[in-house]
């Protein structure tokens, strides 16, 4: 029952890859997504957020500290906990599904699929900056900033190096992780603006 379940759950799996890897693939999306998932390209992005938060509010250093401590306690989870241990393939690596890859940057990635550390990352640190922050923002539109791990994530899947499996237990992970964080930070230290 038991693997019969397991085997239902990657067919799915992989039936939602192929809609998403190849059904959806259109040239705008081609050109987008490998620049949407490079981390790299997201540094601007933070030094920004780190300089305005250290400025404006109390705490800000703390809260740089725990934003970064957020992205290291989710790489982690993600490397030693899921990856290491489930060790499951990239389904560009994958002998029995490779040939079903469309593989945008033609290139795989390295290391095991299962949990995408970057929905992990980004969706915890997604979570960490709402929960610390939306005291101090419009609430209804601060919640958009949930967009961008969502486009982050679709894009992993997109180029054809994560099973959308692989970035919503990510997500998940960083959510729970990004949540944990968040509340500790509150109790102990908080965050108010400068007088």
């Amino acid at each position: 029952m038991q693997f019969h379940f397991l085997n239902i759950l990657i067919d799915a799996d992989r039936w939602l890859f192929e809609k998403i890897n190849s059904a959806s693939a259109n040239p705008l999306f081609d050109s987008l997504m490998p620049f949407i998932r490079e981390p790299n390209h997201w540094l601007p992005l933070y030094l920004f957020l780190f300089v305005f938060i250290t400025l404006n509010f109390k705490n800000g250093w703390w809260w740089v500290l725990f934003f970064m401590c957020t992205v290291s306690l989710t790489d982690m989870t993600g490397t030693y906990i899921f990856k290491k241990n489930i060790e499951r393939l990239r389904p560009c690596m994958d002998p029995e599904f490779y040939t079903h890859v469309r593989l945008v940057l033609n290139r795989c990635g390295g290391g095991y699929s299962f949990i995408s550390n970057h929905a992990a990352n980004h969706f915890g640190i997604t979570v960490f900056a709402y929960f610390t922050l939306r005291h101090y923002f419009n609430s209804k539109w601060f919640k958009l900033i949930f967009l961008w791990p969502a486009f982050i994530v679709y894009a992993q899947v997109y180029i054809g190096i994560h099973y959308p499996l692989d970035v919503i237990c990510g997500a998940l992970v960083g959510i729970g992780i990004g949540f944990l964080t968040s509340r500790f930070f509150n109790k102990r230290f908080g965050i108010t603006i400068f007088d």
